[in-house]
């Protein structure tokens, strides 16, 4: 296995352990414990699956810390290709998107905090609790959104990336282009017109998906070694 294969398999190793982290907390305890318009439902959820939801904290917290290195490990790869464009992906990728985690990890605290109903917490009611639950979890979904932006812009630079290298196919770069349009429709939709977000991820799942083509590409094929031009020949 080449050098380049090795840091294509690691690249896309990190890549798939961050993103399957992140849906603990993304997919799996909204649907889970989440009941859409009923704050008391989701808080007793939130109170009777502590542990779950717990989880979910943490496993958000290290997919944020994962997200450091999933950039670095990609721009250990493709540095060679575009060395600005890719420290522009690393900042659109890692360091523009991490912080946002580690405040979402708050948010999901003082829900948990309502949900359980501390002892300090009792000069609220129970209706009152449950509300700022929920006002908590909406202030996750919200800020989740406006990290999606930056989770859409990263893909431009790292889809043009890949398809600049020669060692990675070309049309993985086109589809990671086009997801980036795709996410950016998702926040700035989700922001400005609340609860349609879902339909442009309905409608815009095949395009997104070019990450999870990147992901098993880069583990299963690795990269291809660029050709040498071949000796000109002698008089």
């Amino acid at each position: 296995m080449t050098s380049l294969s090795k840091s294509a398999r690691l690249a896309g190793f990190l890549y798939i352990l961050a993103s399957a982290v992140g849906i603990v907390r993304l997919l799996y305890i909204p649907k889970a414990l989440f009941v859409h318009g009923n704050a008391a439902a989701t808080a007793n959820n939130i109170a009777t699956h502590e542990s779950l939801f717990r989880l979910g904290i943490v496993c958000y917290l290290v997919g944020g810390v994962l997200w450091l290195f999933v950039p670095l490990a990609l721009y250990r790869l493709l540095k060679g290709v575009d060395q600005t464009l890719a420290v522009v992906m690393v900042i659109l990728g890692g360091l523009m998107q991490t912080p946002t985690y580690v405040i979402n990890t708050v948010t999901d605290a003082a829900a948990l905090l309502f949900a359980r109903g501390a002892d300090f917490l009792s000069v609220f009611d129970k209706p009152r609790r449950d509300a700022f639950v929920m006002l908590f979890l909406n202030l996750h979904h919200e800020l989740d959104l406006a990290t999606l932006i930056f989770a859409g812009l990263w893909l431009l630079p790292f889809g043009l990336l890949v398809y600049r290298s020669r060692f990675l196919p070309r049309f993985l770069g086109v589809w990671l282009m086009l997801g980036c349009f795709v996410w950016l429709a998702f926040s700035i939709t989700g922001l400005l017109f609340p609860g349609t977000e879902d339909k442009i991820f309905t409608y815009g799942q095949p395009l997104m998906f070019g990450e999870v083509a990147v992901m098993l590409w880069l583990v299963i094929m690795g990269a291809r070694e660029p050709r040498l031009a071949a000796p000109s020949a002698g008089p």
